[in-house]
């Protein structure tokens, strides 16, 4: 049965991809179904690639929410039917070709999946089953026959508390009383969390908190009572509400050994009931050390384990370690009794010391460990003296590693140690299944993550946008704050080039703080390394304002809260990755922690496949942005810095550049003075773009100048720039250029002798609304070696306009229509009374607007007016 349904369509755009990707997320995340977004998005991404980049057709997503999952279709409109033909000799695509990805990752990845042909559209489906993991109900049997019903051999005492919407004990009767010691006035507006042991560590899974808010909840954890022991028992919670509408939630709870008055989920039938219930009772050392059933989730199976630990020998503090892959290193998962900086992620190694008790693949007691300082690392500092260590082993292989600590001295002997390493045997293949269904998820939540992450990479070529999406894409997802290093060049500095953190609050102090350290040395060994030095100087930093606050006693300075929050928020392990490109250090990427947080082994894998494409994208987006740089630079040489303003002639020249200024255009234009008097005047367009038309270009402009101010007349000018051009060889360019020399008169027009060497025509405006050629074709620059080229003379009456422009704006296009000269010239006629600036607006605005896309050819235009 479908319970929801939402749709989207997308065009034929690389951009559609992406787009696709977040709405097939939002949708799940909306629907609660976070167990299969992952897999949801990678294969979205797949199958709409294929419909609108392999395609080429518009694309329709539709999720679909059914009772056990989600259904995900991606329907295109190329209805061909392309059937494989059943050969011997067929073999199965290669996973690392090109094409067919989607429908290998919809078998590796799907429930079920297939492909549906209409007339119209070809549809690729897939199918995500939701995994089957209860939280908070367990789940309500049926009425059980009278001989099937739980039985107990002594006498059951169940405590009924009720809780307030608050959260506090609101009652509290005697069975309770009895369980854990405390009377009704002891407890009674305390909140229950104060009193409970929840077995798993805050941030995953369920809550007590969230729990009471459930309608209903059956499950497993500690009380506290009065002696200051954890009481392991089994709950049931019922929400209520009474006759004004208060919500409340009914807490049953009996010792866990007697579940079975409360577990709601039906036993196994047996002959003799009560024989056979007595039997059953924990006899598996599985069940006896871990609970059953166990958690399905990592985080909550170590942290009972841990705890169950400590109560099996009656410590005061355990942990668990999990082995790294190479099993060098053990990480700390799980911990209950030691400081907070020590329960996650902290890296010891496996072997810290010569002998067995150096070594974790061996269980080993130390009587005193304050005996032989540094023998278990993850202990000192914390008071504990005796321990007992185990090794956690799934076919031979060393997975991880389980400790029990007291703070008395010879608290352990080797028959605790036998108990515990029965234990962990029992628990040691639990663990590694749940780590290694953990491992799978976060591989796959990592591959979305990449995908997503190399788009938005590969999306810009603009260094600031590259440098923010570093940081944007690492806080909070990998890490709470982020900064990001450049180096120029090898000879160069780190510089600091951003800065960020999860509360925008601290960026400007951890920006202070980190601009007072030395940067970390870009070295190009691959790997996260840690750096202390930004740790090390805010809680330098933070003492030394706390002194002075005291020994000053100055108002001002009695709350330091800014050098003590930068150095909260920075106090944790900080780690550096290279930004390695073309072989190259071009910058490092710094990952912060809060105090007492540290990275995981998986988080930081993850973190260097995205430091090596960050580093790809910043580099080309460096490389782009000096190419860039050196065009627009080459393009401003090759054009005049300014205009020179002419007596009596109104000049007006507008300049547009196609495509993304990173490449050099062939269109220049040009108004010098040639004597006192007369002024010269070009506009001309060297064939292609580049280095090579940049140099045609250059070598006009500057052979204009000086063979016109040698006298030379302007047959003679374009003849010898023609001998020139030819010169150049296999470097040569041809030219197309209007030429002219402009001398105002006295009697307010102005005389002027052009030459139209291969050039669109200028186009001479009158008062009366007339537009005509000013000037006659004649064969273009740097094809042939002998040029016969003449000058035609022209006056320009009071009110007279002259425009010139490049094929930029004659060539003009939306689909077949052309502006051509004949647009060009309806379009001047419609100038008439406007001065010299507002014609040469006027026709750039008209070019623009003739078609919808942007230009894809440089544009010049030079208008000259007479006043009236």
């Amino acid at each position: 049965m479908i319970t929801a349904r939402a749709a989207a369509t997308y065009e034929p755009v690389g951009r559609s991809v992406a787009a696709a990707r977040g709405f097939v997320r939002d949708t799940l995340h909306g629907w609660g179904l976070a167990d299969v977004v992952d897999d949801a998005v990678v294969l979205t991404s797949e199958l709409v690639t294929n419909a609108v980049v392999h395609a080429g057709t518009a694309a329709d997503v539709i999720c679909l929410r059914e009772d056990t999952g989600i259904r995900v279709e991606v329907r295109d409109r190329h209805p061909e039917r392309e059937l494989p033909l059943q050969e011997s000799s067929h073999q199965p695509g290669h996973p690392d070709r090109e094409g067919g990805r989607g429908l290998l990752l919809c078998a590796a990845l799907a429930s079920r999946w297939g492909v549906e042909y209409t007339a119209a559209d070809k549809r690729v489906w897939f199918r995500l089953d939701m995994p089957d993991r209860p939280v908070g109900t367990r789940l309500a049997g049926p009425e059980l026959p009278v001989e099937e019903l739980p039985v107990t051999d002594h006498r059951v005492r169940v405590a009924v508390l009720q809780v307030d919407g608050a959260g506090a004990v609101s009652a509290w009767n005697d069975d309770a009383q009895s369980l854990f010691g405390y009377s009704a006035e002891q407890v009674i507006g305390k909140p229950l969390t104060d009193l409970a042991a929840w077995p798993h560590t805050p941030g995953t899974g369920t809550g007590i908190a969230e729990a009471l808010i459930l309608s209903r909840w059956e499950g497993t954890y500690g009380l506290r009572d009065a002696g200051g022991r954890t009481v392991p028992v089994y709950a049931s919670h019922l929400r209520v509400r009474d006759e004004d509408g208060a919500p409340s939630t009914v807490c049953l709870l009996v010792l866990d050994s007697e579940r079975a008055v409360l577990q709601s989920h039906p036993r196994a039938k047996s002959h003799d009931a009560g024989h056979g219930e007595r039997e059953s009772r924990s006899t598996d050392p599985f069940e006896a050390f871990i609970g059953s059933p166990p958690p399905e989730d990592l985080d909550g199976l170590l942290q009972r384990t841990v705890e169950r630990a400590r109560d099996m020998l009656d410590g005061d503090a355990a942990y668990l370690l999990l082995a790294t892959d190479d099993e060098t290193e053990l990480e700390v998962r799980a911990s209950t009794g030691l400081p907070s900086a020590r329960q996650r992620f902290a890296r010891v190694p496996v072997e810290a010391g010569t002998g067995r008790y150096g070594s974790a693949r061996m269980p080993s007691v130390h009587e005193d460990v304050t005996s032989t300082p540094g023998s278990v690392p993850l202990l000192s500092g914390t008071g504990m003296r005796s321990v007992v260590t185990v090794p956690l082993k799934v076919e031979g292989r060393l997975t991880g590693s389980l400790g029990v600590a007291a703070e008395s001295a010879a608290r352990y002997t080797n028959e605790e140690a036998l108990r515990l390493q029965f234990a962990a045997d029992r628990i040691a293949l639990a663990v590694e299944s749940a780590r290694l269904t953990e491992l799978e998820r976060l591989r796959r939540g990592s591959l979305s993550f990449l995908v997503e992450a190399s788009d938005l990479l590969a999306g810009t070529l603009d260094r600031d946008q590259t440098l923010a999406l570093m940081a944007q894409m690492t806080v909070p997802t990998l890490a709470s704050w982020c900064a990001v290093y450049t180096v120029a060049d090898q000879t160069s500095e780190p510089y600091l080039s951003y800065v960020l953190h999860e509360d925008e609050d601290r960026i400007d102090g951890l920006k202070a703080l980190l601009g007072k350290v030395d940067a970390p040395e870009p070295l190009i060994a691959p790997g996260a390394r840690v750096w202390t030095a930004p740790s090390d100087a805010a809680h330098s930093a933070a003492l030394r304002t706390s002194l002075r606050s005291l020994l000053l006693d100055d108002p001002a300075l009695t709350a330091p809260g800014t050098s003590l929050a930068t150095a909260s928020a920075v106090g944790g392990e900080t780690v550096v990755l290279p930004l390695v490109a073309r072989n190259r250090v071009i910058g490092m990427l710094v990952l912060g922690k809060p105090t007492d947080e540290r990275f995981r082994q998986e988080i930081l894998e993850l973190a260097e496949d995205l430091s090596r494409r960050a580093a790809l994208a910043l580099d080309n987006a460096r490389l782009y942005s000096e190419r860039t740089t050196i065009s627009q630079s080459l393009q401003r040489s090759l054009l005049p810095p300014e205009l020179p303003p002419v007596d009596g002639v109104e000049v007006e020249v507008i300049y547009r550049a196609a495509g993304e200024g990173n490449e050099v255009g062939g269109d220049f234009y040009d108004l010098f003075p040639i004597s006192d008097g007369a002024y010269g005047f070009a506009i001309g367009d060297v064939c292609g773009t580049g280095p090579e038309a940049a140099a045609v270009t250059g070598l006009a402009r500057h052979a204009l100048r000086l063979l016109a101010r040698e006298g030379f007349g302007g047959p003679a000018v374009l003849e010898r720039l023609n001998t020139a051009i030819l010169d150049e060889g296999a470097r040569s360019r041809f030219l197309t250029l209007l030429y002219g020399e402009l001398w105002p008169q006295e009697d307010g027009s102005a005389l002027l002798k052009v030459v139209c060497a291969g050039h669109p025509l200028p186009l001479r405006l009158r008062p009366d609304g007339t537009v005509e050629p000013a000037a006659e074709p004649q064969p273009l620059l740097g094809v042939m070696d002998d040029l016969e080229l003449y000058e035609q003379v022209l006056t320009l009456d009071p009110g007279d306009v002259l425009l010139c422009v490049t094929d930029g704006v004659t060539e003009r296009r939306e689909g077949t229509r052309m502006l051509g000269d004949d647009g060009l010239a309806d379009c001047l006629s419609s100038c008439t009374g406007l001065n010299a600036g507002a014609v040469a607006a006027r026709i750039m605005r008209a070019v623009e607007r003739f078609a919808a896309d942007a230009p894809s050819d440089d544009m010049a235009i030079l208008a000259m007016r007479v006043p009236q």
